[in-house]
């Protein structure tokens, strides 16, 4: 019995047969699919294991003046950057790394979580401008967190106290939002963009184009060795037509105040100066700016990341007068008009004031232009009916954008019986234009289009457009330029135009709105103007409170027949317009200084302008590369740094 062999049934040695082969056919099948079907795809896998692609950024191009000033420079910095290409775990990294980085753990795993659609040779930038201590710790720990690297950066150093602000603009990190555009789906998480004025508006010229370098790293994801590099391609300069000297007599002038001051070339439509209070440092957008900073300059009710040489849309006042006297005498009517104001008139029922309550007597249309007679424009604008005054003001651009070449202009607003009609459904009655008639009203115009439409008669006609960059200066086919050049011509009588030149030339003189503006030796002529933000009895109402306090307006120009500067100033809260008079006449006072100090006209042209004496200093005893350019008692300090590491970078004074 015990000698006796048990035997396997050939059923179950059948089966055992067939799972065996089953195995080993499976085995194959996979063996097969790894090495065959998808051999690309992990040689692929395995080729972004061993080979690794880090971004080197393109500097941002700089930013000059009319004559070649640097506005706008670089400083060195660095970024820290997680690499998403190793097999580590980021999320168990988080509180380590986030600690040596002094940020928020929860703050790192956002970003990993945001960034985990994306591919992963695309890295993370954790932090910009990191500090000195925080670049130690990423080089102490090479081996605990390979995933961690730096990367230089050169981040955009500004003037200092807003100097330049609006019309300069700021960059930021392009936003989620923002990659969903048309216009940014080139760009990818971390690129640094322009966000408003001159950045935003010429971008794609100013950004230049990232290179990258390969590195081969181990299984750890340490680096090894490099491979090759491929190098960034800096940004191209940008050159304003804006001339520091003006914008610093500009900036000055309008120091302490609200409003914005806004300079032209009527001949040629070259922006020369621009400034807009309140202000804002855009030094603060350069790396990140804070929840708490942005919410303070959203909140500001002054609004000051507002460029309101651009963008407010304010009553223009007397100042609308100079359209009025035009658009009359083209109509046959200024010419004969004789008033007796004494000081106010009846018009529909209802009596309109004059802002010389004893009147001025006798005015004819010199005198109501140099001693700004309401009764007489009122009297003007019922003869020429709202029709007429639109159709002068909108040919002179009034109501409608200047194409000037910043982001985000406005319209302002033109009234007329079809815009009322269009917007309220309701007929224009008669009364209204009375109001129209002095620049009040629903007329709502920019500082900028103040300037081009004032600057147009100035010019017997001819209106230019503003812009802020010589398109002769810009790459062949790079944006559409030539509305730049574009000029328009106005008919004007040339009896009527010198008329009308020759009184807004007598403003600034005994029995002028403006004398204490004048300046001995320069031939200005302009307009001031006052315009109420609330009606008259809201203001008594509220005891004169000084947030209804009228805006200040003056619009002036050397010399008073085709000109060679235009000044535009808008003064909120500044109640009268002699005294923003003051202001712009502190600006074509530097204009002209200047230009009678230059050796020639030729010169000038021909950009060969000797300014050796405005610049001392050419190097910093620090070791930077230091310019400085005195004007006034106003001093701008540019330094390029040349440290690899600049936590503090200075700017402009």
């Amino acid at each position: 019995m015990f000698g006796r062999e048990e035997k396997v049934s050939a059923l179950r040695l059948t089966a055992v047969q067939y799972i065996v082969l089953f195995i080993f056919l499976v085995l194959a099948y996979g063996l097969w699919k790894l090495q065959v079907m998808q051999s690309g795809k992990y040689a692929q896998l395995a080729e972004q294991n061993r080979v690794r692609n880090v971004p080197i950024l393109a500097p941002r191009g700089k930013i000059l003046d009319r004559e070649g000033r640097i506005i706008v420079d670089n400083y060195p910095s660095f970024s820290a950057l997680l690499l998403r290409d190793s097999s580590r775990d980021l999320n168990a990294d988080a509180d380590t790394i986030a600690k040596g980085l002094h940020l928020n753990p929860e703050e790192v795993r956002l970003r990993i979580k945001r960034f985990s659609s994306m591919p992963q040779y695309q890295p993370i930038f954790l932090k910009e401008d990191i500090t000195p201590d925080e670049l130690a710790f990423i080089e102490a720990h090479k081996n605990e967190l390979p995933e961690l690297e730096t990367i230089m950066a050169h981040r955009r150093l500004y003037p200092r106290n807003g100097f330049m602000a609006h019309l300069i603009g700021y960059v930021g990190e392009v936003t989620e939002d923002m990659l969903n555009q048309p216009q940014f789906e080139l760009y990818t998480p971390g690129d640094v963009v322009g966000v408003s004025g001159v950045e935003k508006q010429y971008n794609t010229l100013l950004m230049g184009k990232n290179g990258f370098r390969r590195a081969i790293v181990n299984s750890r994801g340490r680096e090894v060795s490099r491979l090759d590099e491929t190098p960034a391609e800096p940004g191209k300069q940008l050159k304003l037509t804006v001339d520091l000297d003006l914008q610093i007599a500009a900036e000055q002038a309008i120091e302490g105040k609200n409003g914005a001051i806004v300079a032209m070339d009527p001949h040629t439509g070259e922006v020369l100066a621009m400034v807009s209070r309140p202000t804002f440092d855009p030094n603060d957008f350069a790396v990140k700016i804070s929840r708490d900073e942005w919410n303070k300059l959203v909140t500001d009710p002054d609004k000051p990341l507002l460029n309101k040489a651009i963008q407010a849309q304010l009553a223009p006042g007397s100042t609308f007068k100079v359209i009025m006297a035009t658009a009359g005498w083209q109509e046959g009517i200024a010419q004969t008009l004789h008033v007796n104001c004494g000081g106010g008139a009846t018009f529909y029922g209802r009596r309109f004031g004059c802002w010389v309550k004893s009147g001025h007597g006798g005015v004819d249309l010199p005198k109501a232009i140099y001693q700004s007679c309401d009764v007489f424009f009122y009297t003007l604008a019922e003869r020429l009916g709202i029709d007429r005054i639109a159709k002068y003001a909108t040919a002179f651009g009034l109501g409608q954008k200047t194409g000037i070449d910043l982001p985000n202009e406005v319209s302002g607003v033109m009234p007329s019986e079809e815009w009322k009609i269009r917007n309220f459904k309701q007929k224009w009655f008669a009364g209204e234009t009375i109001s129209v008639g002095i620049g009040q009203g629903a007329v709502a115009i920019t500082p900028v289009q103040l300037m081009r439409a004032v600057g147009a008669i100035s010019m017997d006609g001819r209106m230019v457009v503003p812009h802020v960059i010589n398109p002769t200066n810009l790459p062949s086919g790079f944006v559409e330029t030539t509305h730049y050049t574009e000029v328009k011509y106005i008919p004007i009588d040339p009896t009527g135009w010198n008329t009308i030149t020759d009184a807004l030339s007598r403003v600034l003189l005994p029995g002028g709105t403006a004398p204490s503006a004048y300046i001995p030796g320069i031939d200005i002529a302009g307009k001031t103007g006052s315009a109420q933000i609330v009606s008259l009895a809201m203001r008594a109402k509220h005891q004169n409170n000084a947030d209804f306090a009228q805006n200040g307006w003056f619009v002036g120009f050397t010399p008073r027949r085709n000109p060679d500067i235009i000044v535009c100033v808008l003064f909120e809260g500044g109640e009268h317009g002699r005294l923003a008079a003051r202001l712009a006449t502190q600006v074509i006072k530097a204009y002209v200084d200047k230009q009678r100090r230059q050796p020639t006209k030729m010169a000038a042209a021909s950009g060969k302008v000797e300014v050796s004496s405005l610049w001392t200093d050419p190097a910093g005893a620090d070791g930077s590369d230091r310019d400085h350019l005195q004007s006034g008692s106003f001093l701008i300090d540019v330094a390029r740094k040349k440290a690899p590491l600049a936590a503090a970078a200075p700017g402009l004074h």
